[in-house]
């Protein structure tokens, strides 16, 4: 009966030891996440890989705004942002809407479609998608058409290294850089030709068909 309670005690005081030992090493991860933050000049293309989930790099871009001076910097309410995680003024006295992207894989055209529909709502008159990854074809395309600045992986890390340098003017052009544009689409408009664009010949097929039947 003895050996019964040193053991339960034993095995008592090694799980104390366990759980202890846990949360004092989940402390220390938490302090040196946290100590990357206290100066953003430290963080690196490697650190936003790291990052676990999209809100840490949305942080990461929002101070990284206010680093670099701009006006009317503020972050939008994750759980209802319409589109755009950071808000922020230019250079020009313009209202900027921001989408964070933090993805292994390419972006997709979503990205375009919610920052450009949030400019209304926040009262932008430019949208900026900026990412750790690189952008499809498609969402390049949409983004041509509407105006949309794409900034990728490359741009980013563009960013990073220009600002660890305090080339503040630097991260401020690329950042301000007029986007890519895509003209064609748009020289339509004033013709008093509009030619049909991605129309479905099977969708008019087969109403035809049910019209003959």
């Amino acid at each position: 009966m003895k050996g019964i309670l040193i053991a339960i005690i034993a095995a008592t005081i090694l799980i104390i030891i366990i759980v202890r030992n846990k949360i004092v090493t989940k402390h220390k991860e938490g302090h040196q996440v946290s100590s990357v933050y206290d100066d953003i000049r430290t963080v690196s293309i490697t650190d936003i890989d790291r990052m676990e989930d999209g809100s840490e790099f949305e942080m990461y871009l929002y101070r990284l705004f206010l680093e670099l001076g701009y006006q009317g910097v503020y972050k939008t309410i994750g759980a209802r942002d319409f589109g755009a995680d950071i808000v922020f003024t230019d250079r020009e006295d313009i209202r900027n809407v921001v989408q964070a992207k933090r993805y292994t894989d390419s972006v997709g055209i979503s990205a375009v479609q919610e920052v450009f529909s949030s400019m209304r709502y926040y009262k932008a008159r430019k949208a900026i998608v900026i990412a750790s990854a690189k952008f499809t074809e498609p969402c390049e395309t949409l983004a041509g058409v509407n105006h949309v600045k794409l900034l990728d992986r490359d741009d980013l890390i563009y960013m990073i290294e220009a600002f660890k340098k305090d080339d503040i003017q630097a991260v401020k052009d690329k950042v301000e850089a007029e986007p890519r544009m895509i003209l064609e689409s748009w020289s339509e408009v004033n013709n008093t030709i509009l030619h049909e664009i991605r129309k479905d010949y099977k969708a008019e097929s087969d109403v035809q068909k049910m019209k003959e039947v």
